[in-house]
Formats: structure tokens, sequence, C-alpha cells
């Protein structure tokens, strides 16, 4: 019976002490205000650059108000937080559900805009970075679609505010892309894939015309096929090369 008492009184207990116990979110919160003061408080930690304190605030506001006249902002200022604080995996995953569930919003601009500088975030190495060494051997993947996400804000919104950096910004990326292309293609000239190394100099030619970096590539066309016995495709590949640079230096 003493048993069953002592029992009895641990349970009570425990369920006073969970009744007790608010949730994380609700307890970041104060419940005396308004939707707008609890905004206006994440926003202004947001603004004092203190991007993981301001994720904890708008998810719990978004937890507490998830279809109130703020939400859709709350969605935008957290897509801005996570992207600040480099947590690009989550930043992408708001993005891609704030498009899916507003593909008329106002602010897609801004949206795709963030989704391309995510992407390129997602391919930085800050190591590398630093110390000044060119990765542009590394897998491209979301530089690629960093590139595809600013093109659609360039093309959809052309007279969107972030529409001239997002130009700029596809400069950059674009000689990356090339760079890239012409790091494989050399990795193949030396181990004597040079077929493989005539594809790769051809899709920068034929891809990324206005780079710089072309007169490179139809050069490395030209040793390829020479490499190859393709005298056709050799002198082809030469001939453009001079044209288009006529200061070419000779083989």
């Amino acid at each position: 019976m003493k048993l069953n008492f002592f029992a009895a009184i641990f349970m009570a207990l425990t369920l006073a002490s969970c009744a007790g116990t608010k949730a994380p979110d609700e307890q970041l919160v104060n419940t005396n205000q308004s939707a707008q003061q609890l905004y206006d408080e994440a926003k202004n930690v947001l603004d004092s650059g203190l991007y993981s304190r301001a994720i904890e605030l708008l998810k719990a506001m978004e937890g507490r108000y998830p279809f109130g006249p703020l939400s859709r902002q709350v969605q935008l200022d957290l897509i801005y937080a996570y992207y600040q604080t480099g947590d690009t995996k989550q930043a992408l995953a708001s993005i891609d559900r704030f498009i899916r569930l507003n593909p008329n919003h106002p602010d897609l601009d801004y949206v795709y805009y963030m989704r391309g500088l995510s992407n390129l975030k997602a391919d930085e190495n800050s190591f590398h970075e630093f110390v000044g060494i060119d990765r542009a051997d590394r897998d491209m993947a979301s530089t690629r679609q960093a590139f595809d996400d600013l093109k659609i804000l360039v093309s959809t919104y052309p007279t969107s505010k972030y529409a001239q950096d997002a130009k700029l910004r596809m400069q950059s990326i674009k000689e990356k892309l090339v760079r890239h292309e012409l790091i494989i293609a050399d990795y193949y000239t030396r181990r004597g894939a040079h077929l493989a190394a005539a594809n790769r100099a051809k899709y920068v030619v034929e891809y990324y015309r206005d780079s710089p970096q072309v007169e490179q590539a139809l050069r490395l066309m030209v040793e390829s096929y020479d490499e190859l016995g393709l005298t056709k495709l050799r002198d082809d590949a030469k001939a453009v090369l001079k044209l288009n640079f006529p200061d070419s230096a000779d083989f």
C-alpha cells in the first residue's frame, strides 16, 4: 500500500511539472505581446546582426502565427538569417518552400536572388578562399544552379533592384565555369585523353564564346586534334583561332 501511495504522489508531481513547462518556442515569446510587437522585436535582433537569435525568435513567431498577416515576411527574414549564418541547406529549403507556396508573391525577385547567393555559398570553401587558392576544380553543381537562379531573376524581373548585381555575379560565375572546364581539359591532356580534352575545350567555345578564355580553349582544341591526327578539325580550329585572335602565338 505504501509503495502505491508514493508512486501516486510521484506521478502527480511529474504531471504538475509537465503542465508548468512551456514548449521551447513558447518560452521565446511574450504571450502579452501582439504579433506586430513580436515581429518588431525579432526584426530588431535581425538588424543587429544576431542572426542565430533572430532565427529562434522568427521560428517561434512562425509557430505561433503560421497564417497571420506577417507570416510571409517572417519566412523571408528567415531565409536571410539562415543565409547569414551559413546554413545554406536550411536557407535553400526555406526558399523552395516559399516559391512553391507563393508563386505570385511580389518579392519573388528577392527570393531568386537569395537562392542564387545561397547556392554560391554552398559551393564555397572558406579555407581555400582565405588563402587565395583557386577552387575551380571542385564540383560545380551548386555554382551552375546559382547561375540558373540568377538567370531566372534577370530574365523574369529585368527591372528588379537585384538584377544588376545578378548580372555581375553571373559573369563571375561564367568565368569560374570556364576555368572548371579548362582545368578538366588539361587533366585529360596530361593523361593522353586528347579527344576528351578537345570536347571540353569545344564546349567552352560553343557555350562561353564571350569569355576571354576562349583563346586558350581554341589553342587546346588545335593541340588535341593534332595529337589525334585529325588534321581537318585541327585546321578548322586553327582558322577560327587566327580569325578571332590574330595575335595568338603560332604553334
